[in-house]
């Protein structure tokens, strides 16, 4: 016991910091915008601590079973703490109608431009060419085309009486997508999402299969134990934020950004890990099997939710928003063909990246 708290620092934190929330949360609220913007600072940097522990548990349980079970693990572990959120944050009165395009757009351009990005960059300027199977890229890149096609910018031509009966059809139609996909990505093609790296790679990576230590019973009582400390972090967190943020001018997308942003830190910091230790697979298989996860598991959940309780949302894109997707996926589609990253290939993805973040402090 002794030796889970001395590891679990984070989640018990978080979980005093969670009972302190809640306890003084009507102090917090009545005493000003100044404070309950420090508190919802605080409680953020919690909950990417405890979505950090997840990850950590999600990749001792990917360990145990292999691949591609274990990419599967990580990725659904992401998009389940980042539905959680939102949709929480969804529940709250005042919550804006775009909320969940915000965020499901701004964990594209995380996923796929930031950590891509970034780890090619870095990756590329340590090891030069970086390898990985193009045939992942590939199938990751026309799914998620396809995806984000039907469900984000297909969406911007349609008149509001026709939201309703498209949306169940969206929901229908990502279920059978991910359904297939899956079968493909565990059984017939699953070579698809491997790359056999020459020994000393391999070396490097059953060293650091040895050092994800724990059992994977406990892995998973401690990952469902963080997912549920998340959306209780998350519930205190959205009511202080939005009363932080109530009658300033900050662009809808940051809230938006807010909640990718804890959702993918653990992603982040694992795809960088790979890509300096010269590993671009698991990259591609996080950054763009957590893409494609967001898009087809997060959409249907939200709309899903949306449609029981008559909430009126946005899916559909913004013109800037639907330019900087179009351009995302063109440059993947080219830069994710050849089997090989570099330096190069890593800077247009987070050019890209800092385009969207200069873009969504414009409030576009």
């Amino acid at each position: 016991m002794a030796n889970i708290l001395k590891n679990e620092k984070l989640m018990l934190l978080g979980f005093i910091v969670a009972i302190i929330a809640y306890s003084i949360e009507h102090t917090l609220i009545a005493n000003g915008r100044a404070l309950a913007l420090i508190a919802a600072a605080v409680l953020i940097m919690v909950i990417i601590g405890v979505a950090i522990r997840v990850a950590h548990h999600a990749e001792v349980i990917a360990e145990k079973i292999g691949e591609p079970y274990g990419t599967m693990v990580l990725t659904l572990s992401a998009v389940l703490v980042e539905v959680i959120i939102l949709v929480i944050m969804m529940s709250h009165d005042g919550s804006s109608p775009t909320l969940a395009r915000d965020t499901i757009y701004a964990a594209i351009m995380l996923d796929m431009n930031g950590i891509i990005g970034l780890a090619a960059l870095l990756g590329g300027l340590r090891h030069g060419e970086q390898a990985y199977n193009d045939d992942s890229g590939k199938v990751y890149v026309v799914m998620i085309m396809t995806a984000v096609g039907i469900s984000m910018l297909v969406p911007e031509f349609l008149p509001e009486d026709k939201w309703t009966y498209y949306s169940i059809f969206t929901i229908g139609i990502m279920i059978v997508l991910y359904t297939l996909f899956l079968k493909m990505q565990t059984g017939r093609h699953s070579y698809f999402f491997h790359y056999n790296y020459i020994e000393k790679h391999k070396k490097d990576q059953q060293a650091e299969h040895h050092s994800v230590a724990g059992s994977i019973k406990s892995a998973i009582i401690l990952l469902l134990v963080g997912i549920i400390l998340t959306g209780a972090l998350a519930e205190v967190m959205s009511v202080i934020l939005n009363v932080g943020v109530e009658g300033m001018d900050i662009p809808p997308i940051m809230l938006g950004l807010v909640v990718a942003t804890i959702s993918a830190s653990p992603e982040i910091l694992t795809a960088l890990r790979a890509a300096l230790a010269n590993r671009m697979q698991p990259v591609i298989n996080i950054a763009l099997g957590a893409t494609l996860s967001t898009v087809i598991l997060t959409i249907p959940v939200v709309e899903a939710v949306a449609l029981l309780t008559g909430q009126q949302i946005t899916m559909g894109l913004t013109i800037p928003q639907t330019v900087m997707v179009f351009l995302t996926l063109i440059v993947a589609a080219v830069n994710l063909n050849d089997g090989e990253t570099n330096a190069i290939e890593g800077m247009t993805h987070f050019v890209l990246f800092a385009t969207f973040i200069m873009l969504s402090v414009l409030g576009l």
